[in-house]
């Protein structure tokens, strides 16, 4: 469900709102059930793994860089799509409608995508560790964190100058070019910095106008083209070097991306390379 975010945020502002339980759940891969949600609307933090939850039928994949909001008495399905164990941190709250933005958190689902934010994770397990203490001045710590927790969402999303997306694409950029040779994928990548593949897509499309995936397959290709004029690799070899383990597969890309097979190129312009 598309859902304006300025809403949600004006909605927790105007409004008395409290957290009621929260869990900290870790499910094994391939396990799935269907319930009904509790009388209560929370959201669902993913620590780890993959898993897809369904409210009334309306499906959210729940992995790190996304939170799922959940209405309350809603039809729940859910299954952990990856092949390790899905962990998260279930928050289950209530609101108090006083005024302004008033929306109904109990009949709504929402999925949220935000950036890799170490403070959030923080914030988290220390709601999951005061939540096991009963006192009052715990519930008091706990209301506290909670609305730090939703500040930073908010903030991850709403950030104009995201210098989060400007890291991840230097972190990552940087990687593809000491290891585009090790047949390296965009999941791969994704897993590695705790991102959703989107979020990897967002940062280098803002920064070079391509996704991840078309990016290391440039940097292979520029790396190609100069042992192709440089050395006297055979094709073989330099399909390899480039990350390519199969060298039919390899020229087949090459063609496609410069109109002419891997030898040829090499013929044409190792001793004119100023024609390329």
């Amino acid at each position: 469900m598309k859902v304006d975010l300025d809403k949600i945020i004006a909605n927790f502002t105007s409004n008395h709102f409290g957290v009621e339980v929260v869990h900290h759940t870790i499910v094994d891969p391939g396990s799935k059930g269907f319930e009904k949600t509790a009388p209560l609307p929370g959201f669902i933090f993913p620590i780890k793994g993959i898993a897809q939850y369904s409210f009334n039928e309306i499906p959210y994949i729940s992995e790190v860089g996304t939170i799922i909001h959940g209405g309350a008495n809603m039809d729940l399905g859910k299954q952990v799509i990856s092949n390790s164990k899905h962990e998260h941190i279930l928050v289950l709250y209530d609101i108090n409608y006083l005024s302004g933005e008033k929306l109904n958190l109990h009949d709504m689902s929402f999925k949220i995508d935000i950036r890799k934010n170490t403070k959030l994770t923080s914030l988290l397990w220390k709601l999951k560790s005061i939540s096991e203490e009963r006192d009052e001045i715990a519930r008091f710590k706990r209301q506290n964190i909670f609305r730090s927790i939703l500040e930073e969402v908010f903030i991850s999303v709403q950030d104009p100058q995201d210098g989060g997306i400007e890291s991840l694409f230097k972190q990552v950029s940087s990687y593809i070019h000491s290891n585009y040779m090790e047949g390296i994928t965009v999941k791969e990548l994704a897993e590695k910095n705790e991102v959703t593949e989107n979020q990897l897509f967002y940062a280098f499309n803002k920064y070079t106008g391509v996704g991840a995936g078309e990016y290391i397959k440039q940097c292979r290709l520029n790396c190609a083209k100069k042992l192709l004029i440089n050395s006297e690799n055979t094709i073989c070899m330099i399909s390899e070097s480039a990350g390519y383990m199969d060298p039919l597969h390899f020229s087949r890309i090459f063609k496609r991306n410069f109109g002419m097979a891997p030898s040829i190129y090499r013929e044409k312009f190792r001793n004119n390379p100023y024609e390329i």
